[in-house]
């Protein structure tokens, strides 16, 4: 590799970083479950995003947690978080996407919100936290965290360089087991695959491609987990006639030694792949890593530090109050974004149960 592409490549991973306000604003979480526990929490005391109450229905689970992590205040009552916080704080929604629209409504007019994803658990849901957040006037974005992954700014940061020429291939291949047990409401919820886990990636490749044309997708169960929905899904996103963008999750892969989690961009020059290390042995995870190739040379594997759990939840919480501050012009992930997000994976699920083509009739003959 030339000396120009090597600075070239160097320059691009050190402006690699998340987005974060010159001065924070105190955060207000609701919900103290395993994802406020294993990366919300712990990303917020790296970034130094200070966190003065946290709120859940349980109150012992609440001041459980709020005591491992030195939140001054837990309660059960989103209504005390609000009076013994201070006025400009910023809310944090990590609740199942069902009870989003039973927990917006007891925020303040005019508040800034960060609500898990997914948006619902139906577009149309999704529509009605969408109308809510605009009838209260909420700055409202939704946590699509993986944009914000170690390995995914420097990625786009690689690409940005012109390092990888003109992106025509992108796919994600998760192939991996996944504990879905330790998400109890996930043990009857109607969608869970897609719409609790995929959506992560048709969410990264609309960050890097916009809107697809059409979507193709089936999902389905697993036969060693008949209690659960659909949990290995195939989606492909059309992009027009040069890109090819594919989506492979198959959460039921017991099999050590060829798990794969990872996801790959091509372009006209380069190509570049991120492991994500999560996946691999979920809650613990493996670490990221990030590959990057020339056309016509070897892999080599570019040093990125920190990972998709907790880091990636730094990004999501500090562009929304960079945003708020002024220190960034846009909001990536808002609510109204997040609706083309819900849409495409709405698109999957209707794509799954109502496309497919039969094999076409032949005529047959018999050959003497």
């Amino acid at each position: 590799m030339g000396a120009d592409i090597e600075s070239r490549l160097q320059q691009a991973l050190r402006e690699a970083a998340p987005p974060c306000p010159k001065s924070s604003r105190p955060v207000v979480i609701i919900g103290a479950g395993s994802i406020v526990h294993d990366a919300h929490l712990p990303a917020y005391q790296k970034a130094g995003f200070p966190v003065t109450a946290l709120v859940d229905a349980s109150q012992e689970r609440a001041s459980a947690v709020a005591q491992k992590f030195a939140v001054p205040f837990a309660t059960n009552s989103i209504e005390e978080a609000i009076r013994k916080s201070p006025g400009n704080s910023v809310f944090d929604v990590a609740v199942p996407a069902g009870s989003i629209l039973s927990v917006l409504p007891h925020l303040p007019d005019g508040a800034a919100v960060l609500i898990q994803k997914p948006m619902g658990n139906t577009l149309h849901e999704a529509e009605q936290v969408l109308a809510l957040c605009r009838s209260k006037s909420l700055t409202a974005a939704v946590n699509f965290q993986l944009r914000y992954a170690p390995v995914m700014l420097a990625a786009r940061q690689v690409c940005e360089s012109g390092l990888v020429g003109e992106i025509h291939d992108m796919e994600v291949i998760v192939s991996v087991y996944m504990p879905w047990d330790l998400w109890t409401f996930l043990a009857t919820a109607p969608r869970l695959e897609i719409l609790y886990h995929s959506i992560h990636y048709v969410d990264l490749v609309r960050s890097w491609l916009g809107n697809p044309q059409r979507v193709f997708a089936k999902t389905v169960r697993n036969p060693l987990t008949p209690k659960l929905a659909a949990t290995k899904s195939i989606i492909t996103l059309d992009y027009g006639e040069w890109k090819r963008v594919h989506i492979a999750a198959n959460h039921g892969h017991q099999y050590q030694g060829s798990q794969q989690s990872y996801v790959q961009w091509e372009g006209t020059e380069g190509a570049l792949r991120a492991v994500m290390g999560v996946n691999l042995d979920y809650p613990r995870g493996k670490p990221d890593a990030l590959s990057f190739a020339r056309r016509g040379e070897p892999w080599q594997v570019l040093p990125t530090q920190g990972n998709w759990f907790p880091d990636a939840f730094i990004g999501s919480m500090g562009s929304l109050q960079a945003y708020l501050s002024g220190d960034a012009p846009t909001l990536p992930t808002s609510v109204e974004d997040a609706m083309d997000t819900m849409r495409t994976v709405e698109a999957a699920y209707i794509s799954s149960e109502r496309d497919g083509v039969p094999l076409p009739e032949t005529q047959r003959t018999n050959v003497q």
